[in-house]
């Protein structure tokens, strides 16, 4: 049997294979709520074979939206229409994740197909933005207030809240969102964390409210269900977070319970250079599952099963995330095991265009 294609036991779930739907921002909400779209893009790829399914980012309140049109779960009334989705993937043998998010100062932004640009607190649509430190994320931004005491208490509470609301909608997998320069990744790195008190300064108290946010999370998520978070390796910028602090922070996450490192990059600053390649984004993964011991999953310009069941073989991580090859092609899974030449089951609806 091929790497790919073998199960993988976390906690008490189990994957059928190793291929994962990467979380992907739709901007196809209107107030948080999941609709008709998002059961059919996330379930699409459920029928298509993938093991986890995991949603795009739901804002964990309204001020942590990227944009207006986001997926949320900050009020129980979002539940009703997630459990609909979940319910669908596990029919199809799949597993269901909910990526937990907070936007931070990169909030408050048009839709991209709208522009993309940052929307200004005096706009209709807009809304004042929170951040460790009060840094635009780019120039011409608007500038984000520096949470409180009382900020940082309200986003490690919403975070609570949204975890339980997770576990009540019927997810089996939570993500923590520390990456690509959302909130959470704003207090890990130097760059946009300029604070002077005890989540400021040293690389303790960079990751102290991540640290706070899992140990909330865990009193509500249960111990049979995997935890995992996703973090940029790497700021790719100097004097920014480093795949060394990376390695780090995977250590002592590992010590907290965290199951699964998901291992992206960047995002935190405008003008990072990001040498784009296939897989280039790998090599942090393979570095923080043989330096500190713990589950990775490799994600970034992964787009066939040859170069999945590679990574794989060569111990470079133990999950594969994908996001534009399953917008390419949702079953992308059934594809790749009839390239590797596994004979795996296909819905029964599907079963009479089974390659043979």
């Amino acid at each position: 049997m091929s790497v790919l294609f073998s199960p993988l036991t976390i906690r008490s779930i189990q994957l059928k294979n190793r291929i994962v739907v990467s979380p992907m921002c739709q901007y196809s909400s209107e107030d948080g709520f999941a609709t008709d779209w998002h059961l059919v893009h996330l379930g699409s790829r459920a029928v298509g074979g993938a093991a986890l399914i995991i949603t795009e980012a739901a804002a964990i309140s309204p001020e942590g939206r990227i944009s207006p049109n986001d997926l949320g779960i900050w009020k129980d009334e979002h539940k009703d229409g997630l459990k609909r989705i979940t319910q669908f993937i596990q029919q199809q043998g799949s597993v269901a994740g909910i990526q937990l998010a907070h936007a931070g100062r990169k909030a408050s932004t048009q839709r991209p197909w709208d522009g993309g640009k940052a929307i200004a607190p005096t706009e209709t649509t807009g809304w004042q933005t929170v951040a460790p430190s009060a840094i635009p994320f780019s120039e011409g931004s608007p500038e984000p207030l520096a949470l409180t005491d009382e900020g940082i208490e309200k986003v490690r509470a919403d975070f609570t809240l949204a975890a339980q609301r997770s576990l009540d909608a019927g997810f089996q997998v939570v993500e923590i969102h520390a990456a690509h320069g959302y909130l959470l990744h704003q207090f890990l790195s130097p760059l946009s964390n300029h604070r002077t008190d005890a989540y400021g300064g040293s690389f303790e108290n960079r990751i102290r409210l991540l640290l706070e946010v899992i140990e909330r999370v865990q009193a509500v998520w249960p111990s049979t269900l995997p935890l995992f978070v996703r973090i940029s390796a790497t700021d790719w910028t100097e004097g920014g977070w480093t795949i060394d602090d990376s390695v780090r922070l995977a250590g002592v996450l590992k010590d907290k319970g965290v199951d699964v490192i998901d291992c992206s990059t960047g995002g935190n600053v405008a003008h990072a250079r990001i040498p784009l390649s296939p897989g280039y984004q790998v090599a942090f993964s393979e570095q923080i599952k043989q330096q500190a011991g713990i589950q990775t999953a490799a994600v970034g310009l992964i787009t066939n099963a040859a170069q999945a069941e590679a990574i794989l073989t060569n111990g470079q991580a133990d999950l594969i995330l994908l996001a534009r090859e399953f917008l390419r092609d949702p079953h992308f899974s059934l594809h790749a095991a009839h390239e590797l030449g596994e004979d795996i089951p296909w819905p029964v609806q599907y079963e009479r265009a089974k390659p043979r």
